[in-house]
């Protein structure tokens, strides 16, 4: 993604006469709060950033960044583990759904770099940092990304994965 077009989001705006709504490359309030301000829309939608940061709304809310622990970024996942097995059941079939879906979140959730630790913060959507140690091998092991560490992370909830996985 180039980023957002606000000029022509803001044209649309004073184009039409329903609501508006800003979308793409929010990652954190600064983001959020520059495209309703620059483009005047009624509304902001969140997608890869809120997969990348499901703490994002929070941080909207409150206008403040959220340098969370990968403890309770573990609990995240922890959670979503817990809602597939409730939404799907917790027989073979269920558990594979669940992982499926928890492996496809982390190809997200990876990106993530703890805002403490930022250089320049805040991360910004598009930015590719290199990969880097974390505060603690947690941080490290959620930032990884490798897939095989994914599928690490999800045997910690979902048990070890099928021999033909």
């Amino acid at each position: 993604s180039s980023g957002i077009n606000a000029e022509y989001i803001g044209k649309c705006v004073e184009t039409v006469n329903i609501p508006v709504f800003g979308n793409g490359d929010i990652m954190n309030f600064e983001d959020y709060n520059l495209q309703k301000k620059s483009s005047n829309v009624s509304g902001v939608m969140l997608a890869r950033g809120a997969l990348i940061k499901p703490w994002l709304f929070r941080e909207i809310k409150e206008q403040r960044h959220w340098d969370i622990s990968g403890q309770e970024r573990l609990d995240i996942v922890k959670d979503f583990c817990n809602y597939g097995l409730e939404h799907w059941g917790s027989d073979d079939k269920g558990v594979e759904n669940t992982r499926k879906f928890l492996l496809e979140w982390l190809s997200f959730a990876h990106r993530y770099v703890p805002h403490g630790i930022l250089l320049y913060p805040p991360q910004r959507i598009n930015e590719r940092l290199p990969i880097y140690r974390g505060r603690n091998e947690l941080e490290t092991l959620l930032s990884s990304p490798n897939s095989d560490d994914w599928v690490k992370i999800s045997e910690m909830f979902l048990g070890k994965v099928r021999d033909d996985f």
